[in-house]
């Protein structure tokens, strides 16, 4: 009798129980507040601030870098031109040149009054 009693006390709550519904989760609508917008805003100008930065630091090592390219052309043509001038004057001090200058000129080699210059 008491599995009867327990089925007939079961079918009585079920019937008076009325039928739960599953609780309806309302969407959350996360909101951004005022103190988050200025963490943004703050980190937003930060990041441009840093990028800005870099583009003019690599402008700067752009134009230090064309600078030495063009002093090193600058330097190669001072050395070669340099280079020129000194054959030209080996060419020149050559001594059959000097001696025909000074004949030229009415000059007379005087072998007692020479002193060799090393």
């Amino acid at each position: 009798m008491s599995s009867l009693a327990r089925k007939l006390q079961e079918q009585q709550t079920q019937h008076t129980q009325p039928a739960i519904q599953p609780e309806r989760r309302k969407a959350l609508r996360h909101r951004v507040t005022p103190g988050e917008k200025l963490i943004w805003a703050i980190f937003a100008a930060l990041l441009f601030f840093g990028a800005v930065q870099i583009v003019s630091a690599q402008s700067e090592i752009y134009k230090v870098n064309k600078d030495i390219q063009e002093m090193k052309v600058s330097i190669n043509e001072h050395e070669r031109a340099n280079g020129d001038l000194k054959a030209q004057v080996k060419e020149l001090s050559n001594y059959d040149r000097i001696m025909a200058k000074a004949r030229e000129l009415g000059l007379k080699l005087n072998e007692h009054n020479v002193k060799v210059v090393q």
